[in-house]
């Protein structure tokens, strides 16, 4: 794995295999080409279980489809849903004819929704009818009632200006939306000849994504990364776990997340290894019975669905000789967990990744064969054909042992912040190096190991709540003067959501009214758990808050309770 450090916290990592030049599009025709016949795609709960031949006439399908609605190269086009057969074809759909697509959190309310919508500017969406509590067509039409009364196609809504094109999953009909179905019937002989005109004209190192990831200060921002970007990160993924034709991956974690469409999908994809989908959402037996009936090898997850699979009275009743590897990442692994997993799940080769949206999204893994202990107790060292560095607050960078900032560079690295050039400098320096927020240090065999945040995020469950983001919609309240968010530690979650809150004069509320406020506009994990009421915040001299006053206050007072 490259050159070990010598004295510095430096490392590259060493590469074994070219990486793909060519669009995602050129990897789906030629990966059908080869594997014709191979099982691509099993989605128990929909029935579908295609070939990579089939899989390629489907997404074809779509394609053309979306051609002759008048989506065109560079559009942009939300996909809102969960584990679903047509998020699948929408992903590879829209990157054959150059399409953006754009990830949508299948939690998203109304505040959300209608943000990100507007700040990359989405010309068509593809949504599904519902999912758990949330009704997607529902949302739609309270922030579009020009649906109504509009022809498919036609849409010109005042709070959603750029968006003309709804297209709705289900057999039911909706005013003013396409059926996904039956947009899958509509290209014909000229869209399949556009179709093969575009393919040329695309380029690996086009947008071809959008991923909204929190910040720290403001609104969500988009993520914007490449055929190049992410096609070559499920190719290192699949690498990593040692994918062949036979592997066959159980994917439970959702699709908008780079997890489930880059460490899944394309790490399936690149190798001609099958993905299979077990449910709309995470269900630990659902998930177990899929491993035996599809004779699954690989199995994704974060930790705390480790846990629920490991925890499951029956597990041992399960015939999981089939599982070999998989990756667990978006939170710490304890290693009483690792020892689970690997006696419990049959996964010896299991590894631990790492990384966030704007590297694609790994840029570090544990090998297959690393001891429990460096699989655990750090995310493994840097993964092919990627730099990284740990900087001290002047940018230099610290001996080994020291800790600092975590820096990345190389292949993986998103283009920028969608219409954000600000945010991009901030976060992309002049020589290519991605600053992560992360405080990590590295060990003398180049391992690393994540050991707090600059930033002021809150990990929920696996989640990301960056603080700004709800203290901006806290603001939209008339009666809310001045809000401050942070976390504290829960056993449960990992980190729950607190909030102070200062009324405007004469203003009366309750803890539950400030939660009913959240729920249909924010999603359902960044709503505080807790709220205190307060008439100021702790300050320092300069008049800056002190949000760490403020969490062992809380912390205190839950130990109290």
């Amino acid at each position: 794995m490259g050159n070990l450090p010598v004295g510095q916290s430096y490392l590259c990592g060493e590469a074994n295999e070219p990486l793909l030049y060519e669009t995602i599009g050129a990897c789906v025709d030629r990966i059908a080409a080869q594997y014709p016949d191979g099982e691509a795609l099993v989605v128990r709960h929909q029935n579908i279980r295609w070939t990579f031949a089939q899989y390629r006439a489907e997404i074809d399908a779509l394609a053309t489809g979306l051609l002759k609605l008048g989506i065109e190269p560079g559009d942009r086009v939300g996909i809102w849903a969960p584990n679903r057969v047509e998020w699948c074809l929408t992903q590879f759909a829209t990157a054959k004819i150059g399409a953006i697509m754009v990830c949508l959190n299948p939690a998203y309310r109304l505040y959300e929704l209608e943000y990100a919508l507007n700040k990359v500017g989405c010309k068509a969406v593809i949504a599904a009818e519902q999912f758990k509590t949330s009704q997607y067509l529902s949302m739609l039409q309270e922030l579009a009632p020009e649906l109504e009364h509009c022809q498919p196609g036609e849409l010109r809504a005042a709070k959603l200006p750029q968006l003309t094109t709804v297209i709705r999953m289900g057999e039911a009909n909706t005013p003013g939306m396409y059926n996904f179905d039956s947009v899958c019937r509509l290209g014909g002989a000229a869209e399949q000849q556009r179709l093969a005109e575009i393919a040329p004209t695309l380029q690996p190192d086009d947008a071809i994504n959008i991923q909204f990831t929190s910040g720290t200060t403001g609104a969500p921002k988009g993520a914007t990364l490449t055929h190049f970007n992410i096609l070559n990160n499920g190719l290192q993924v699949g690498a990593g776990m040692r994918f062949s034709t036979k592997d066959r991956l159980c994917i439970p974690v959702p699709l908008y997340h780079c997890f489930g469409m880059v460490m899944g999908n394309l790490a399936c994809m690149t190798h001609g290894a099958c993905a299979v989908f077990a449910d709309e959402a995470f269900d630990p037996a659902s998930v177990l019975e899929t491993v035996v009936a599809e004779r699954c090898t690989a199995l994704h997850g974060v930790p705390t669905m480790f846990v629920a699979a490991t925890d499951l009275p029956t597990v041992a009743d399960y015939d999981l000789s089939s599982l070999r590897t998989g990756v667990m990442a978006g939170a710490p692994c304890p290693l009483e967990l690792m020892h689970q997993v690997i006696d419990k799940l049959n996964m010896q080769e299991i590894t631990i990744m790492y990384g966030q949206t704007e590297t694609s999204p790994v840029n570090h893994m544990t090998s297959i064969d690393a001891p429990p202990e460096k699989r655990c107790g750090t995310v493994g060292r840097v993964g092919p054909y990627q730099e990284i560095k740990i900087i001290d607050e002047a940018g230099r960078v610290v001996p080994l042992g020291g800790k600092g900032e975590l820096c990345c560079r190389g292949y993986s690295v998103m283009q920028g912040y969608w219409d954000d050039e600000e945010r991009t400098l901030e976060t992309i320096d002049a020589a290519g190096w991605l600053h992560s927020g992360d405080l990590a240090e590295m060990d003398e065999e180049g391992y690393v190991q994540i050991v707090g945040r600059i930033k002021d995020m809150i990990i929920r469950g696996g989640e990301n709540v960056y603080p700004r983001e709800v203290e901006e919609f806290l603001y939209t309240h008339p009666d809310i003067q001045e809000v401050q968010v942070f976390g504290i530690p829960d056993a449960k979650y990992g980190e729950i959501v607190c909030a102070w809150v200062q009324l405007r004069n004469g203003a009366q509320l309750e803890e539950e009214a400030i939660k009913a406020y959240c729920r249909d506009q924010i999603t359902h994990f960044k709503v505080p758990s807790l709220v205190r009421f307060v008439d100021e915040f702790p300050m320092t001299v300069t008049g800056k808050i002190q949000k760490f006053v403020m969490r062992d206050a809380m912390v205190a007072q839950e130990q109290q309770a």
